[in-house]
C-alpha cells in the first residue's frame, strides 16, 4: 500500500455474486498467500483479520490475526505457521516510519484450543527519512537451501531483501539488507526450475475503479538478484514482465501469492482493487497459474460453454459411443467443378437428425476423429449450488442441446446418463494446468470414500477414455477444450 490512508474494509454477509468470481463475501485488501490448515483455506489482509473457506471457492470472514497493520504473508514451516506483516509505514499512522514483524501459531483455526499467536518480533524497520518503506512483506523458504527470505518495500524507495531464521522467525544475525527493485510494491518471491522470481505490484492503489495496479515479474539465478524481465531489463531500474492486469470486470490486481495444488496444477491469488460487480469493493481473486517459456502468467477462470473435449494424447474427440450418421450432400466431382454455380453454405448436422438413433439409457464413451457432430459437442455449465475448489465452481457436462450428463461409474469408467440429477458423480472439477491444457475429474466416484482428488478422465489408448490416476508427465491425463 502506498496511499496515505488505511483502506477500511467492510466484511458483509454472504450474498449472491457472479458465478465466476470467488463466491460468498471475499472482501479483503492485500491478501496473504493462501494457506491450508486442518481442512480449510485461510488468507489474511490489511487491518487485521482475514478470510476462511471450506472449499477454496466460497469465502467468509473469521480469520484472526493480531497486530493490525498491513499486508501480511503467511507460510507453513514444519508444523507451525509463520506470519510476517508491516506494523506501520505506507502512510499508515506514521508516514513511512515502518516496522516488519513476525509471529508464529500452531494453527490458523481460531476455534482450535491450540490457537495462540506468539509475541511479535521486529525483524526490520524504516525511519521515515531514508529512501525505503518497511511494509508489504513476502516470504520465500528456498526449497534448494532451506534458507528463509523476506522481501518488502513500496514505491517510496526500494524493495529490499533480508534473511530470516526459519526456526525462530528472527532476522539472521549479521544479515544486511539488499536493495533488489524499485517502482513496485507488495512483492513476493517464488522459486521454480532453477530460477528465483520476484513478483511486484506496479501502478497506483487504493483508488477504487481508478486504481491502476498490475503485477509484474523478473527472474534471477540467485535469490539476491539481479532480477531481469523477458527483455533483459533489471527490476532495480524499473523492469518487469506483465503477469496479470485488469479483467473479468475487475481492475487493479495486487499482492501476488502462489499455491501448488498438485504437480502441474498451480493457482495464483491476489486482490482486485475494484470489482465492478460488487460495488467496486476490493476482493480476493484466484486464477490458474500458467508457465509459458519459463514465465508465470495468470490464466482465466474457466467459464463454461459448448466445447469439443480433445485428448492431448492424440487430439481425438471425447464422444458418445453411437453409430455414425451420414449427412446428405449433393456432391460435385472436384475435377469437373462448375464455377458458374453459386456457393451454397452447408449447415452443421442438427441434433434432431441423430438423437433418435441413440439408446435411451446410459451411453458409454469413446474417442475418435473430431467432426463437430452432435455426439461430440459438450455443454459445460457451472452448478452454483454444488460448491467448488480453488479457482472454480463444480460443473456439469452434458451433450449440447440435451440433458444427457457425463458421469463417473463405480468401476472407474465413464458413462452418460439420460438426465442430470446433480449427483456428485455427475459434477466435474476442471482445472487448467500450467501448460494450458486441462485435467477433468469427477467430484466423487461411486464407492470411493470422500471427494475425489486423484482420478481424472484419462486416455488409456487413442480411442479408450476411462478414469485413472492423474499424471502430469503423461499426455493421457490432459485434455483441450475447443
Amino acid at each position: 500500500m502506498k496511499k496515505i490512508f488505511l483502506l477500511l474494509l467492510s466484511i458483509v454477509t454472504c450474498q449472491l455474486s457472479p458465478v465466476f468470481a470467488q463466491s460468498g463475501a471475499p472482501y479483503i485488501h492485500d491478501p496473504s498467500t493462501i494457506a491450508f490448515c486442518e481442512g480449510k483455506y485461510y488468507t489474511f489482509g490489511t487491518g487485521g483479520g482475514g478470510l476462511i473457506s471450506d472449499d477454496g471457492w466460497s469465502w467468509h470472514s473469521g480469520a484472526d490475526r493480531p497486530g493490525g497493520g498491513a499486508a501480511p504473508d503467511v507460510m507453513k514451516i514444519g508444523d507451525r505457521y509463520l506470519c510476517i506483516y508491516g506494523a506501520t509505514g505506507g502512510g499508515l499512522n506514521g508516514g513511512h516510519n515502518g516496522r516488519i514483524l513476525t509471529m508464529w501459531n500452531k494453527t490458523l483455526d481460531p476455534k482450535s484450543p491450540d490457537f495462540k499467536w506468539t509475541e511479535a518480533v521486529e525483524v526490520c524497520s524504516s525511519d521515515g527519512m531514508e529512501d525505503q518503506d518497511a511494509i508489504d512483506p513476502g516470504l520465500l523458504l528456498d526449497p534448494q537451501t532451506g534458507r528463509l527470505w523476506a522481501c518488502y518495500g513500496t514505491y517510496f524507495g526500494t524493495i529490499r531483501l533480508i534473511e530470516l531464521d526459519p526456526s525462530t522467525g528472527y532476522r539472521m544475525k549479521g544479515n544486511k539488507e539488499k536493495d533488489i527493485a524499485i517502482d513496485c510494491e507488495a512483492t513476493d518471491l517464488i522459486y521454480r526450475d532453477g530460477w528465483y522470481y520476484l513478483l511486484g505490484t506496479h501502478g497506483t492503489c487504493c483508488d477504487g475503479v481508478n486504481s491502476t495496479y498490475n503485477i509484474v515479474v523478473g527472474r534471477s539465478r540467485t535469490v539476491e538478484g539481479p532480477y531481469l524481465d523477458n527483455v533483459g531489463r533489471d527490476m532495480f531500474h524499473g523492469g518487469g514482465r506483465m503477469v496479470i492486469c485488469a479483467g473479468d470486470n475487475a481492475t487493479g490486481p495486487g499482492h501476488f501469492g502462489r499455491t501448488i495444488i498438485d504437480e502441474g496444477v498451480e493457482i495464483m491469488s491476489c486482490h482486485f482493487e475494484a470489482d465492478f460487480n460488487r460495488s467496486g469493493r476490493s476482493v480476493l481473486a484466484v486464477r490458474p497459474l500458467l508457465w509459458r517459456n519459463g514465465w508465470p502468467v495468470a490464466g482465466e477462470h474457466f467459464k463454461g460453454g459448448t466445447y469439443a473435449i480433445l485428448s492431448e494424447r492424440r487430439g481425438y474427440s471425447l464422444e458418445l459411443n453411437v453409430d455414425f450418421v451420414r449427412m446428405y450432400q449433393k456432391r460435385e466431382r472436384f475435377w469437373q467443378l462448375d464455377l458458374t454455380k453459386p456457393v451454397v453454405k452447408i449447415a452443421p448436422q442438427p441434433l434432431d437428425s441423430v438423437i433418435n438413433t441413440w439408446p435411451k439409457g446410459d451411453i458409454a464413451l469413446r474417442c475418435s476423429d473430431y467432426m463437430f457432430r452432435p455426439w461430440q459437442q459438450w455443454t459445460i455449465s457451472p452448478v452454483e449450488s454444488a460448491g467448488g475448489y480453488l479457482s472454480n465452481p463444480y460443473f456439469k457436462i452434458t451433450i449440447a442441446g440435451t440433458n444427457r450428463a457425463l458421469a463417473a461409474t463405480a468401476d472407474f469408467e465413464l458413462t452418460t446418463t439420460p438426465e442430470f440429477t446433480g449427483d456428485d458423480s455427475q459434477l466435474w472439477r476442471i482445472e487448467q494446468l500450467i501448460d494450458g491444457t486441462f485435467r477433468i475429474m469427477p467430484k466423487r466416484i461411486p464407492g470411493l470414500e470422500g471427494e475425489n482428488t486423484r482420478y481424472v478422465i484419462y486416455s488409456a489408448a487413442d480411442s479408450t477414455p476411462t478414469l485413472a490416476e492423474y499424471d502430469f508427465q503423461s499426455d493421457n491425463s490432459k485434455w483441450n477444450l475447443k
